[in-house]
């Protein structure tokens, strides 16, 4: 017999002898395909949150999503400019007018959704030059320490001393040179945002990389042979950026205001350049004693609501990014059940949820002997 039929007469090994044969039951599970959301921005965020920390992300950012539609669709949904000019004083549903007209004559309506693009351009553009000079400048100052430290911890401080709004007003007035037209205002009241928010970003970027920079990666990099910057930008910056988003949305809302507030006063955009919520509030004071409440109400209301949902997400992100707030309501994170998997799985245990062990705790507990009865 040669050996290849010698090979194909000995049976498959199938273990050993007195095994038990294996059923259905004991096949492992054939593992799952990965989900197709993991490429969309934000899923795995929005299912790593419960609870009151979900309610308020959703509520942030359906507000925040629809004030920004309205910014970049403003000319399409506006029934007219935000500088034409109407009879003025008209009530809500007048003449097509839906929110009615201002004392100057100008349409409530079209002028709160023009405004939202004023916002959304201030915003995003005071926020995005925050973080690019003050980020980089607290990097520097607390990896390199000494002299540099000190005169850019004293800078930040003596601008950070300054109320926000007058530094505010000071800086737009330098910048804008008495004039308020759309592009000159805008860039105006951004730098002057812009300046109130630096030392914020400064602060935190500075105090983490003091603590970073003490950290064995970094020991490793400079063993390595990376440079100052590689190891600053590369590897410092990635490990220290957690609290960042959290300030950006936090700065968002007051940036809200504090143009708000700029215009308020009168230091903000021309009514002719731009819609600005601020400077109608300021017209609408008068209004309030004779009983036109439509040309202040609808602009507050504005204001409030973008702060709102901004705010909410500011809050629902700390949460998120916070491992001491994560568990906010009681209810047991996505993370610890994974952990309570992982464990069962290796014990051959079931997994039990916070709440089933509390409850399982209660029906063993006995009886208080100092009871009633």
């Amino acid at each position: 017999m040669s050996g290849v039929e010698a090979l194909d007469l000995v049976p498959p090994f199938t273990g050993s002898p007195n095994a038990p044969a294996l059923g259905p039951e004991d096949v492992p599970p054939t593992p799952r395909p990965p989900s197709r959301h993991r490429g969309i921005p934000g899923v795995a965020l929005f299912r790593s949150t419960h609870g009151v920390q979900r309610v308020m992300l959703l509520i942030g950012v359906v507000i925040v999503v629809a004030f920004l539609l309205l910014a970049a669709l403003a000319p399409f949904i506006a029934p007219y400019g935000f500088a034409e000019i109407f009879t003025p004083q008209l009530r809500p549903g007048v003449d097509g007018h839906l929110l009615g007209t201002t004392v100057g004559g100008f349409d409530v309506f079209s002028r709160i959704i023009y405004g939202a693009r004023t916002a959304v351009e201030v915003i995003l553009l005071a926020v995005a030059l925050s973080i690019v000079v003050g980020v980089p400048l607290g990097l520097l100052s607390g990896f390199l320490g000494g002299i540099v430290d000190r005169v850019l911890v004293l800078v930040m401080d003596a601008l950070y001393a300054f109320p926000s709004l007058l530094l505010a007003i000071v800086v737009s007035i330098m910048v804008a040179h008495g004039r308020s037209g759309a592009l000159v205002g805008i860039m105006s009241a951004a730098i002057a945002i812009t300046v109130i928010f630096i030392p914020q970003y400064f602060r935190v970027t500075r105090n983490a990389t003091v603590q970073a920079k003490a950290e064995p990666y970094v020991d490793a990099a400079r063993v390595a042979g990376a440079n100052s910057g590689r190891i600053m930008f590369g590897h410092i910056l990635p490990n220290i950026s957690q609290s960042i988003p959290v300030l950006m949305t936090l700065n968002a809302s007051e940036s809200i205001l504090t143009l708000a507030g700029l215009g308020f006063l009168g230091f903000g955009i021309e009514p002719n350049s731009a819609a600005e919520w601020g400077y109608d509030l300021n017209k609408a004071i008068s209004d309030i004693t004779n009983g036109i409440w439509w040309t202040g109400i609808y602009p507050g209301l504005a204001i409030v609501l973008i702060v709102l949902g901004v705010t909410l997400i500011g809050e629902s992100l700390n949460d998120i990014l916070n491992p001491l707030l994560r568990t906010r309501g009681g209810a047991t994170t996505a993370d610890e059940e994974e952990v309570a998997s992982v464990v069962a799985a290796a014990t051959d245990r079931p997994a039990v949820r916070r709440d089933e062990t509390a409850a399982a705790d209660d029906l063993d507990a006995p009886a208080d002997p100092g009871g009633a009865g």
